[in-house]
């Protein structure tokens, strides 16, 4: 028999990573709820609920679930798929593991959009939060000369430089803030919580170069009126995109 927590939230809720830490062994989602795949239930300090299930294959169905995601000039693969590229794609292989983002919640695609519609041809790139470094390594393969991914989470970069190497990306990552970055991008990325954004706005700016490129994603509808007033004392050329209940920002440097 195995076990399944039952929580209300999304596939990039907070918690998720700290489950992964704790032994879970796979995640879907059912409408509002996502499902969380244990050995044995655990004492565990979040609103949820276990439930004993059969075991299936279960975790053997959620990996086999998991299909490319395809945007215009990358496609986001598990490792198991076969994947047919057109002309000018480039395949980014990335299994679910335990850091997130695989590409398939719209916080990530739209970030990945964003990316693909930039000339990172010799600019660099710096991705705050990295998690398992898509991001990091979606900039790489599109043709930054360098790329640095920082997440406060020690558990993360290895996962991260890992997926690096299966890509045979040179991304680097490294365990920090922005307050740790020794360069000025020419980009920044950060998929983050809005109230994350708020607070970062000031740093943000001044971490990026003179008219460098702010993509910002992890914001709620209601959240975004917030995220562009913080903003707007340093940044202009400001764009909204929205993908469901999120909202995606870029901006320039002022």
């Amino acid at each position: 028999m195995s076990y399944v927590f039952r929580m209300k939230g999304d596939l990039e809720h907070p918690a998720l990573d700290e489950l992964w830490q704790l032994g879970a062994q796979g995640v879907s989602q059912e409408g509002d709820e996502v499902l969380i795949y244990f050995d044995a239930p655990l004492a565990l300090e979040l609103e949820g609920s276990w439930q004993e299930i059969d075991n299936k294959g279960y975790i053997e169905a959620y990996y086999a679930s998991l299909q490319a995601v395809v945007l215009e000039h990358l496609v986001i693969a598990p490792t198991h798929t076969d994947v047919r590229l057109k002309a000018g794609q480039k395949v980014l292989w990335l299994d679910p593991g335990m850091a997130f983002g695989t590409g398939h919640h719209e916080t990530t695609k739209m970030v990945l959009a964003g990316l693909e519609h930039l000339d990172l041809a010799g600019k660099t790139v710096l991705d705050v939060g990295a998690g398992s470094g898509i991001l990091a390594i979606a900039a790489d393969l599109l043709g930054a000369a360098k790329v640095l991914g920082v997440d406060i989470d020690p558990l993360t970069v290895p996962i991260a430089e890992e997926n690096a190497r299966l890509n045979r990306s040179r991304a680097k990552f490294e365990v920090g803030t922005l307050d740790h970055v020794s360069f000025k991008p020419d980009v920044l990325l950060a998929n983050l919580f809005a109230e994350l954004h708020i607070r970062l706005a000031e740093d943000y700016s001044q971490c990026l170069k003179a008219q460098g490129r702010l993509l910002l994603s992890g914001i709620m509808h209601e959240k975004e009126a917030s995220v562009l007033e913080a903003l707007a004392p340093y940044f202009s050329n400001v764009q909204v995109k929205h993908d469901g209940e999120w909202s995606f920002i870029s901006a320039s440097k002022s």
